[in-house]
């Protein structure tokens, strides 16, 4: 045991610093035509654990301390010991998790990190870690949207586009959640495509130098561009239906502008960046910034989800059954008055 936690303590600090690491003599791949190359298959599983905003304790610190990476690496060692007996974690992390995002599955379905990341958030700009405060309008839009936990919803348009099995946006695609983390980069003369596991969207990049689609045309996941610079892909996206997705917890506003860029530091991590900014919703742009990880035998599977999924249609009928009772216990309190 003390040796392989030894092991997962190296390799997780490997992770950490894979810019650092890698060997001087390595070199980043190019495709035939002479695009780098990004292919491959890659997961955030890593990530799980690591908060989108950074706690206060920790400051500007982006990364743990040795001891505070040490303690993270003992719940990663513990939690792959407990998923292997195929029960729900009881300490660490994962077991404080209360929110429906955190529990309401099987354990074989969760996945958890295999290797400890040192991060400290996923947030590295502002330096404190934080999203920067919401506008007036943020603010109004926060409001009005449902609250996931509402037991009475109103109609399917008070459950969320991830909900309803439509869409998670491009942010909420990529940033860790408790399953479906993978992502498949697939490249032609041109073109970039991203496939992502959770809700089985796939991008269609080009890289062309096209203009952007009219401002009238627009959808979910956005209007791509991307170019090279360097061994970096960097994706603009703009064109977004607003204030039908989160990012940050809050729906963005149409005037949603996402900045990406990808760029292999080591044959197997891609390091991922990406800058929201949206002047309607966040007084500041900022940026969230982490490693994807190929990992052998990873493989992404069918996220089929509306088959089987009876969530929806029992949240609105279980609402309507709350409302009738509760019309009638008004009902005979007024008759006995």
């Amino acid at each position: 045991m003390k040796t392989k936690f030894l092991l997962l303590v190296l390799s997780a600090a490997a992770g950490l610093c894979f810019a650092q690491t890698t060997s001087k003599t390595w070199t980043a791949p190019k495709t035939a035509w002479g695009d780098p190359d990004l292919q491959g298959v890659y997961t955030t599983d890593d990530l799980n654990g690591v908060p989108l905003q950074r706690p206060a304790k920790y400051g500007t610190r982006r990364f743990l301390t040795e001891q505070e990476f040490a303690d993270r690496a003992k719940d990663v060692n513990d939690l792959e010991s407990t998923v292997q007996t195929g029960d729900r974690p009881t300490k660490g992390f994962w077991a404080s998790q209360k929110g429906v995002d955190a529990a309401a599955v099987p354990a074989q379905w969760v996945e958890f990190a295999k290797h400890a990341s040192q991060l400290t958030s996923l947030v590295v700009d502002p330096a404190n870690g934080q999203i920067p405060p919401l506008t007036p309008e943020g603010e109004k839009r926060r409001a009005a949207a449902p609250n996931y936990f509402d037991l009475r919803p109103a109609s399917w348009e008070d459950l969320s586009t991830y909900d309803r099995c439509i869409t998670r946006g491009v942010t909420g695609s990529f940033f860790p959640s408790i399953y479906g983390n993978g992502s498949q980069i697939f490249q032609g003369p041109g073109v970039v495509a991203i496939r992502y596991e959770m809700i089985h969207e796939t991008r269609l990049i080009p890289l062309d130098g096209r203009p952007h689609a009219s401002p009238g045309l627009r959808s979910y996941m956005g209007d791509p561009r991307g170019h090279f610079e360097g061994n970096t892909l960097v994706v603009e996206t703009t064109n977004f239906i607003g204030g039908k997705v989160a990012v940050g917890g809050v729906p963005y506003s149409e005037d949603l502008k996402l900045t990406e860029r990808f760029t292999r530091v080591a044959p197997d991590v891609i390091d991922y960046k990406v800058t929201i900014d949206d002047p309607q919703t966040f007084t500041a742009p900022w940026t969230v910034e982490f490693p994807i990880r190929h990992e052998s035998g990873y493989r992404i599977f069918e996220y089929a989800c509306h088959e089987g999924n009876h969530a929806m249609h029992n949240r609105l009928s279980a609402a309507r059954a709350l409302e009738k009772q509760d019309a009638a216990k008004a009902a005979k309190i007024s008759e006995q008055k």
